[in-house]
């Protein structure tokens, strides 16, 4: 059961790397809808994600305490041990994704702020940006 668990893991980990590096692609191109369209099934992903892994947590935990004086690594066979530094690796591709997509949307953020700073000027009141108190957002000059 651990090794199907851990196999399937690895499977979500694998379609969000996929699903991330097809938001990556699309924000370099301002794609802006397929990515809100993959968010849902990104969620689903995940929460599958996290499932799995308490039952993987499940299963070892169980095992340990069917066999208290066995060290871990005895427990599990040759095949959950390459599953387990599969795993690793692929919560490490998926870091590594996450960090260059979120690079990218800060960017796109800052971007988008700076236009509407420029749109619609805003002052600081305390710790908050409100709009100007001017009577015209937009000054017209002919």
């Amino acid at each position: 059961m651990l090794s199907y668990h851990l196999q399937s893991a690895l499977s979500d980990l694998r379609d969000l790397i996929k699903i991330t590096e097809s938001d990556l692609e699309d924000i370099k191109v301002a794609r802006n809808n397929p990515q809100f369209d993959r968010l849902k099934l990104k969620e689903e992903k995940l929460k599958s994600f996290e499932s799995k892994k308490a039952m993987i947590d499940h299963e070892i935990s169980a095992l340990m305490t069917a066999k208290p004086d066995t060290e871990l690594p005895q427990l599990l066979s040759e095949e959950q041990h390459d599953y387990l530094d599969q795993l690793k690796v692929e919560l490490s591709n998926l870091r590594d994704v996450n960090k260059r997509y979120a690079k990218l949307v800060l960017a796109v953020s800052n971007l988008y702020n700076t236009f509407l700073e420029r749109l619609v000027p805003t002052e600081m009141q305390g710790y908050n940006k409100v709009a100007s108190k001017n009577p015209s957002i937009l000054e017209v000059r002919v």
